[in-house]
């Protein structure tokens, strides 16, 4: 596993908020039989008439690995078995934990998450304060073009775009712009509601995010939303945006695999608020 982009070891945790939680699981960490029967269990009705109507199966069985990893961790954050967690959508379809009115049985009350998958491969995020958004993409994408994707930039990502040499360097660019875009437009709840070229990034050539530009229609007094960048293998970028409270100071914590169990994350540091710029 290659280090992660913008985000460090760290050594004990120092502070008593609630982790970021990732599970970053390529489809090959579960085999296709179990798949299938894991979301014939799991699966609610209307999941499982969406995985049937897939026409590829490589299509259907990354619907099956990410839903059942949905399903997975959900039931070891909150308590409530797979099978009974009740998801909804917004009128923008992002989806949330349907929460018991009396709280949650594990971990208290509050819970958000949010899934990413691409080419095999599947990212979830959980915090259990505020809002997290997660985005993960192949630097491979079979050859298709990124020049459509860059024209939804603002002109200054643009631009910092075309100076990187033609090929991966470019390539590499546009993708950690545009996972940083995802992240943050999934976070807000909007996706690609969010005008790409209404809100900037400046990152550094190496890594990190040096600073952010937010849309006009931000919400004031919220918290700061957080950003990292992580590579948890080789030539697949994520990216992370979380929302905290001014006094927070959460960690990472990044597990790689189908969550059978409860093996130990590796801990990273969540990157500080980044100046906003008007």
């Amino acid at each position: 596993m290659t280090t992660p982009v913008s985000a460090e070891p760290l050594g004990p945790p120092q502070c008593a908020v609630a982790p970021v939680k990732l599970w970053f699981c390529p489809n090959d960490e579960l085999d296709p039989g179990i798949a299938a029967t894991l979301a014939s269990h799991w699966l609610d009705e209307q999941e499982q008439d969406i995985a049937r109507h897939f026409l590829f199966e490589r299509d259907r069985r990354q619907y099956l690995v990410a839903h059942a990893l949905v399903r997975r961790v959900l039931a070891l954050e909150s308590g409530i078995p797979e099978a009974e967690a009740v998801i909804w959508r917004s009128s923008r379809g992002r989806p949330f934990l349907q929460k018991p009115a009396e709280g949650l049985p594990r971990g208290g009350r509050e819970l958000d998450f949010n899934l990413s998958h691409a080419h095999g491969h599947n990212l979830l995020g959980v915090v259990r304060r505020h809002r997290i958004g997660v985005d993960v993409e192949r630097l491979d994408r079979r050859g298709r073009s990124l020049d459509a994707i860059v024209e939804t930039f603002a002109r200054q990502e643009r631009e910092w775009v075309a100076l990187a040499a033609a090929g991966v360097e470019r390539d590499r660019r546009a993708l950690r712009l545009w996972t940083l875009k995802e992240a943050y437009s999934k976070g807000r709840g909007l996706g690609l509601g969010l005008p790409f070229d209404s809100f900037a990034f400046t990152l550094a050539d190496d890594r990190g995010v040096l600073s952010f530009r937010p849309p006009d229609d931000a919400p004031a007094g919220r918290g700061r939303w957080r950003f990292a960048e992580l590579e948890p293998e080789p030539g697949v970028l994520a990216a992370v945006a979380v929302l905290t409270g001014p006094d927070e100071e959460p960690v990472l914590h990044l597990h790689h695999g189908f969550p059978w169990g409860r093996a130990v994350p590796r801990e990273l540091a969540l990157p500080r608020p980044v100046e906003q710029r008007v």
